[in-house]
């Protein structure tokens, strides 16, 4: 489509299928290749592809012409090559390639087998590679079982892995009988239904389609099951939240302090859209205040192109605040908020992979200032000065000052304390107008017209 740019192929996923890719070769693609060009809010789980994948469109006009943006690999096997092409940065986790090639921003790999192997290249190879995944649970899935009964297996949590979950069957992990869902459906189902349902410990399984909610969705007891299928859409009608506060989504009370080390929330493929579709607003998407949640391949937008865009029409500011401690992230998007997009308060957070983009559509500099007015711009990335312990790995941040001439100084803010570190980040300049001043905390060269990439290895120790 579009010549092969593929940049705003969002809204799309796979998982649980094996593929035999048929067609033939051109000059940018061998025989047996499978084409997967996508960018945010894609991912690709649980899957065998028997031969290879190429994440960008090869068939396109040209490789200038055919970029994809960002994309989340989880839980797949590819049995040859994997060819990123255009693709400008990528998530893989927990896969099994038979080699990868190719990478232009940020590239991050945990816990795969065949996957780059050198780290050390930064920046000249943007890969950041982990060689185990610290703590992870799969996406639970719907399957039938041997007997024609419909089961969802849940995954157990896996520490220090690698590699797939299914070389042998399922692998370990739990089946819930289908009697133990509510079966939601768009048309039907309210608030006061699915909360019902959920007071009286059921799961929930979300069929496919948009649900208009007039309530809060409440999940309040251990150990439930909320999986949505074929990207099933809970709208917040009337300024109401669509799951358990204000903000979009609220994982814990304010103020929690459990430690849910041994149980962990677990959280895949959450995708906010606030404006695109229609005129919203919310200060914050997600708010995560338990401790030990797992998240796993989040994309956080504010719109910046649809139906309902502006920058007093679909009013944001913060796309994830995190309070609790000890969270782990893999494959963070969050887009085009009007103040941080990223703010971290607790301790021990790691995240793996993080992609943002400043707001568009900045009207003016004085519009957009942080710290009480004296300083040009918000960071994307905060953490807190309170937080000791912190690890980021692999952040690309990007610009593109569309309607007026805007600088943000630092990319990513932490506080300067031993246990905070950031392991390979970069800026982006886009186009258009302005710059992002400094990588990291006043260090870094400037991102802007001319000097498109700046990054920084290791910070401290830069």
């Amino acid at each position: 489509m579009d010549g092969g740019n593929a940049t705003c192929n969002f809204w799309r996923s796979v998982e649980n299928v094996a593929v035999t890719p048929t067609y033939s070769s051109n000059n940018l693609a061998p025989a047996g290749t499978l084409t997967w060009a996508v960018s945010q809010a894609a991912p690709m789980r649980r899957v065998h592809i028997k031969g290879g994948l190429s994440l960008w469109d090869p068939l396109g006009t040209n490789y200038d012409g055919a970029w994809s943006s960002g994309g989340f690999i989880a839980d797949s096997k590819i049995d040859n090559s994997v060819t990123s092409g255009s693709q400008q940065q990528f998530f893989t986790r927990n896969s099994q390639m038979g080699s990868w090639n190719g990478a232009n921003w940020n590239m991050v790999f945990v816990g795969n087998n065949g996957a780059p192997t050198d780290d050390n290249a930064y920046p000249s190879t943007p890969d950041t590679v982990v060689s185990q995944t610290p703590a992870i649970r799969e996406k639970p899935f719907l399957y039938i079982d041997d007997n024609g009964n419909y089961q969802v297996f849940v995954p157990d949590l896996r520490k220090n892995s690698q590699g797939i979950t299914w070389s042998n069957g399922l692998g370990q992990g739990t089946s819930l009988p289908i009697d133990q869902f509510y079966i939601a459906k768009p048309d039907t189902s309210t608030a006061e239904s699915i909360n019902a349902a959920l007071s009286q410990g059921k799961n929930i399984i979300f069929t496919p389609g948009v649900y208009h909610l007039s309530d809060a969705i409440n999940v309040t007891k251990s150990n439930t099951v909320i999986l949505g299928l074929g990207l099933a859409t809970l709208i917040p009608d009337n300024g109401t939240a669509a799951m358990n506060s204000p903000v979009l989504l609220k994982v814990g009370q304010d103020g929690s302090s459990a430690d849910h080390s041994a149980n962990p929330t677990s959280l895949s493929d959450l995708f906010f859209r606030i404006g695109g579709a229609a005129v919203g607003n919310a200060d914050t998407s997600l708010k995560i205040n338990s401790n030990n949640v797992i998240g796993d391949d989040f994309w956080v937008w504010r719109a910046d192109h649809g139906t309902g865009v502006g920058w007093t029409v679909n009013n944001a500011k913060n796309g994830v605040i995190v309070n609790g401690n000890n969270v782990t992230l893999y494959g963070l998007f969050v887009e085009h908020f009007k103040e941080y997009q990223t703010i971290w308060n607790g301790n021990g957070g790691k995240v793996y992979f993080y992609q943002s983009e400043l707001p568009y559509d900045v009207s003016n500099q004085a519009s957009w200032m942080s710290n009480n007015g004296t300083q040009n711009g918000y960071a994307s990335y905060k953490v807190a000065d309170s937080v000791t312990s912190h690890q980021l790995f692999g952040s690309g941040i990007y610009s593109y000052f569309r309607d007026a001439v805007a600088a943000e100084n630092n990319g990513i803010e932490v506080p300067n304390a031993s246990g905070v570190k950031v392991h390979h980040a970069c800026s982006v300049f886009l186009s258009g107008n302005g710059e992002i001043t400094h990588v990291i905390n006043n260090t870094g060269n400037t991102a802007k017209s001319g000097n498109m990439k700046q990054s920084v290895t290791d910070y401290p120790n830069y």
